[in-house]
């Protein structure tokens, strides 16, 4: 992360001239895999032994693993936002998930990457969700993805749809399709690819799934689950209502299993059609989720799993809990390009949704935007296994919650500790000793132990020079330092 304001443009942005177009080189194809609220800890390859993706674990096995991958915020807006423009969703004043009908996208100075590898030649795809802007209540196409970089379109026009026979947009036209949902966006997907396989081409394909709901799912989905009884995390938390919780938690493995099977397929046929050498897989999620997890479930804005939810305060109703745990921040990440990347290739470095884009631009072979700031850094070292001693593992995360509950959150995570401060209610930050208390449990913010206080001084000032570095809104809310 920054080390202070002078330093966000030499240390926590690229520069645009670093990444050069080499048009000698063959460009590979780039398929981006993200689902939706899939947490980092829903694959067998992550060591949960009830998750049943053998598709998704063959991904990892076969390229680079990363097992500290975050979200630069835990709801689906803002997190797509980063990952679409790499700036912090705050910056264009997407503070929360965008509800329908009052859709609108990113500042109009933004730009995507499939802008930038659509300018360079690239045939441009998205299938399924999009959630940074709506059309479907005017006839002003403003908002639309083919406006923002993408040569085709298929999937919803505003932030979540039903897992089977759910209405789509195909061809400027919305109508309802038959059949499971992520099986329907894996064979236009499976399309796509048939399509533009002789010349190089990006594919978005944004799974709704494992966003709730969940079922219904196929059956061979739903097989490995029907007679599990899962494990829970904090199966000891107080008042868990534990029946509700594993009944949960076999739906939502059902729907992760339904990606992975689709993976699968895709897979297959890009073998078939011996486009795998040269094409790249990204899968990653736009967020991570929580399930029971500190006795809540659902991302940042959480929801109280317990039986009897904590009383009602000022900003925060009973059962809503806003939280930056790392849980619904921390999401699966997988990168396979046979050509480049060694198998079984393991990544311990903190990495951040911001570094997707100078990455994907860097596989390209193509230049960054002039006179555009992208922040976050290629992933391309740590992918080749070129030394990166330097690699800094700090982490900050932001999430004003403003539907359902009020809490302006802001968070700085170094491999030891993280702080987390509410701005608008100070009597809810959270400092956590991660590097001894990994699931987050024991919040230490009101510890007198001198070397606490340090630490939260220290992390404070991070928040800070952060918040003042991008132009946070919450800056009128930040003292002097």
């Amino acid at each position: 992360m920054i080390r202070n304001t002078s330093l966000y443009f030499s240390v926590f942005c690229c520069s645009i001239t670093t990444i050069f177009a080499q048009a000698q080189e063959t460009r590979p194809n780039i398929i981006f895999i993200y689902s939706d609220d899939q947490g980092a800890w829903t694959l067998g390859v992550s060591g949960n032994p009830d998750a049943h993706t053998p598709n998704l674990d063959r991904l990892a096995r076969e390229g680079a693993y990363q097992i500290n991958s975050f979200a630069t915020t835990p709801v689906c807006s803002p997190a797509r936002t980063s990952i679409m423009t790499n700036r912090y969703a705050s910056e264009y004043g997407i503070l929360d998930f965008i509800a329908q009908p009052k859709h609108k996208l990113y500042n109009p100075r933004s730009v995507t990457f499939a802008e930038v590898l659509k300018s360079s030649g690239y045939t441009t795809g998205l299938i399924e969700k999009w959630h940074l802007g709506d059309w479907a209540e005017s006839a002003d196409k403003k908002y639309h993805p083919t406006n923002h970089g993408f040569d085709y379109f298929m999937g919803i026009t505003d932030g979540g749809t039903s897992p089977d026979n759910p209405p789509l947009e195909k061809d400027g036209i919305v109508r309802e399709f038959k059949g499971l949902t992520t099986d329907i966006l894996t064979d236009d997907a499976i399309s796509f690819v048939e399509k533009n396989q002789n010349e190089p081409f990006l594919l978005s394909l944004n799974y709704r799934a494992p966003h709730g709901k969940w079922l219904p799912v196929s059956p061979e989905d739903w097989e490995p689950y029907e007679n599990m009884d899962p494990a829970i995390p904090n199966p000891n938390y107080p008042d868990l209502d534990t029946e509700k919780v594993k009944q949960r938690m076999q739906e939502y493995l059902a729907s992760t299993t339904g990606i992975d099977r689709n993976v699968g397929k895709l897979l297959n046929r890009l073998d078939e059609l011996n486009l795998s050498e040269n094409t790249v897989i990204i899968f990653s999620s736009d967020h991570g989720y929580n399930m029971s997890h500190n006795g809540i479930e659902h991302q940042g804005n959480g929801v109280w799993i317990t039986k009897n939810p904590p009383q009602s305060t000022e900003n925060i109703p009973a059962r809503q809990r806003p939280n930056l745990y790392d849980n619904p921040l921390k999401v699966p990440a997988m990168v396979r390009w046979p050509s480049k990347i060694k198998t079984g290739t393991i990544i311990n470095q903190v990495i951040s949704s911001l570094d997707w884009y100078p990455t994907i631009v860097a596989m390209a072979r193509v230049n960054l935007p002039q006179e555009y700031v992208v922040c976050g850094k290629s992933l391309m070292p740590l992918l080749e296994g070129k030394s990166t001693a330097n690699w800094d593992n700090d982490f900050y995360a932001e999430y004003s919650m403003i539907h359902y509950a009020q809490a302006y959150m802001r968070s700085y995570r170094t491999r030891g500790w993280k702080l987390v401060k509410d701005f608008l209610d100070p009597n809810r930050d959270e400092l956590y000793h991660i590097s001894l208390d990994s699931e987050e449990n024991i919040n230490m913010i009101y510890d007198s132990r001198a070397e606490v206080k340090e630490m939260i001084t220290f992390l404070s000032k991070k928040i800070t020079e952060q918040i003042r570095a991008i132009n946070d809104p919450l800056l009128t809310q930040v003292k002097s330092e």
